[in-house]
């Protein structure tokens, strides 16, 4: 019995999708220290639990929304996509991920009042867009290709990049803002590539992203173009002079990026074959933004 409750709370947080936060973190860190400014190690870390507290929330909200849609029960589960299984094994708890999305959000929007209150009214339109994204995304977001595609990046890029940077720094700056850009690229592409997978089930489902309204050719441009940007945005602020030439490190990953675009375009259709450039492109994300994070550091 508490092997069953503990599965329903913690299996719909997805865990090892967590390691994104401190990432994405890391990069409105080093943007404040590349600006100059001193950080205050506490709310560094209470930006972090808000960080944690979001991607926490949404993760369990769509884990819910998927079972009770009955989309769980027919996608073709993949170590990265189709959710982790945990309600479809235990029916009876599903409401423990309910309560576990809620908790979350409700941490979300007190740390995010706190540093209203410390920082100004300035952070609001941003944490509201973010709220936002986390309650609407699973219902409504998935039926519009445009938001379903960006959404999930501009949430772990511009929102939670420049948002860590104004709660550190009391206002927004544009070094964050350039640093935003890789992971809005790059987790707005792992969201389109864990979709191959799930194509059919989100179709019966009632979703409608980029691959249901316009076709796999369209995704795997689209997969393509985006990671191109995601690079070209850091060569372009290295140009413009702003960021330093230390992010050159981010470009370390590009054999990566090429494997993971190759093997997309080959294995589309191909679910087994296709898990391996799944797993390339989770390497990707976590890597590129650190490295990011690493190079303005230094710089």
């Amino acid at each position: 019995m508490i092997n069953a409750h503990l599965a329903a709370t913690l299996g719909p947080m997805r865990a090892p999708f967590l390691l994104l936060v401190p990432v994405c973190v890391s990069l409105g860190w080093a943007a404040a220290v590349y600006d100059g400014h001193a950080i205050e190690l506490s709310q560094l870390l209470l930006a972090a639990l808000g960080a944690l507290a979001a991607h926490v929330s949404v993760n369990a909200l769509n884990e819910y929304e998927d079972f009770r849609s009955g989309l769980d029960l027919r996608t073709e589960r993949t170590p990265f996509s189709g959710g982790t299984g945990t309600l479809p094994a235990h029916p009876e708890k599903a409401h423990y991920a309910l309560i576990t999305g809620l908790v979350s959000l409700s941490v979300v929007v007190l740390v995010g009042l706190y540093f209203v209150e410390l920082r100004g009214a300035a952070l609001l339109p941003l944490g509201l867009l973010g709220v936002l994204t986390i309650v609407l995304y699973t219902r409504w977001l998935t039926r519009s290709p445009l938001l379903c595609l960006l959404a999930p990046g501009v949430a772990f890029g511009p929102l939670m990049v420049m948002g860590v940077y104004f709660v550190l720094t009391g206002h927004y700056g544009v070094t964050a803002a350039a640093a935003s850009l890789v992971p809005l690229f790059l987790v707005s592409d792992l969201l389109l590539i864990n979709q191959f997978p799930d194509r059919e089930a989100d179709r019966w489902a009632g979703r409608n992203h980029l691959l249901l309204a316009w076709g796999d050719r369209a995704g795997i441009s689209v997969y393509g173009l985006f990671l191109a940007a995601a690079y070209s945005s850091v060569l372009l602020f290295v140009a413009l002079d702003m960021l330093p030439g230390w992010v050159l490190l981010t470009l370390l990953t590009l054999p990566v990026a090429a494997l993971a675009f190759r093997g997309l375009t080959r294995h589309a259709d191909e679910v087994p074959a296709l898990v391996p450039h799944l797993a390339q492109h989770v390497v990707l994300t976590l890597v590129t933004p650190l490295l990011l994070a690493l190079g303005i550091a230094l710089g």
